[in-house]
């Protein structure tokens, strides 16, 4: 209940900064499903700018991990800026709400499948692997609220929604590039007695996606059960209903038809 009220704080915080860009999309005549759009057309510039990195740059080089970064940071700012919009030029539908909800699940999927075509190109099977878990993750939470909904029930809790996903990869992305310009993007680290490597500039990527591939499955696993408590006390609501309904029948029947 704390983290969603930090998070709530923070979210109004960012509206604050950012609701005079909205108002000045609204005058102009843009649209929410426009917005929504133009971040699905960035997360394919995402990939793009990792499939390119995959094909043109080397192993060390991971200066199209950074741009790429910056690139899913700033399509993001779109994914806050279509809910203002319809909020504030008063154009909310159900139909922009599907819209939106439909487009964002396109826009991870193309971010994750730049990401894991990158992880492959360059040998990081084991990292390819893991954000491939990470994308089920952020696919299994974002499902488990929607049909939750679908269901009759709010089911928002958890962490790793899309907007810390989102800011978790730009950041890690971002980071990464920093590393390699301060301790070389060739750096690895060794321990004694282990054969390989335990660390190296890349891990500064991977390792954020090691974690979001944990978390986002433990929130999908974790609504999964809130939904299964929240259906249970539903139904038994629902009979304690049903039976008052039946007392009353049979109360206002025995009234009527007093037995002889």
């Amino acid at each position: 209940m704390e983290n969603t009220a930090i998070r709530n704080r923070l979210q109004q915080g960012i509206y604050t900064i950012i609701n005079p860009f909205v108002k000045g999309l609204i005058k102009i005549g843009i649209t929410p499903n426009a917005v929504t759009t133009i971040g699905l057309l960035l997360n394919a510039g995402v990939a793009v700018v990792f499939i390119v990195g995959a094909e043109e740059g080397n192993r060390g080089d991971l200066s199209y991990v950074g741009w790429a970064g910056g690139l899913v940071l700033f399509a993001g700012l779109f994914d806050m800026l279509d809910g203002q919009v319809a909020r504030l030029g008063n154009m909310s539908s159900t139909f922009g709400a599907l819209f939106d909800s439909v487009l964002d699940r396109y826009s991870e999927l193309l971010m994750f499948l730049g990401i894991c075509y990158y992880l492959v190109s360059h040998h990081y099977f084991i990292s390819s692997l893991l954000a491939f878990i990470a994308l089920m993750g952020s696919m299994m939470v974002s499902y488990t609220r929607a049909r939750s909904e679908g269901l009759g029930i709010e089911n928002k809790g958890g962490i790793m929604q899309r907007p810390e996903r989102i800011i978790l990869i730009s950041v890690a992305a971002i980071a990464s590039y920093v590393t390699s310009k301060i301790i070389g993007s060739d750096y690895k680290l060794f321990v004694p007695g282990i054969p390989f490597h335990v660390f190296e500039t890349m891990s500064v990527f991977t390792i954020p996606l090691t974690v979001m591939a944990v978390l986002t499955n433990f929130t999908a696993i974790k609504r999964l059960r809130d939904a299964k408590k929240a259906l249970e006390k539903k139904s038994i609501e629902e009979k304690k209903q049903q039976l008052l309904l039946h007392k009353k029948i049979q109360s206002e029947h025995d009234y009527f038809f007093p037995a002889s």
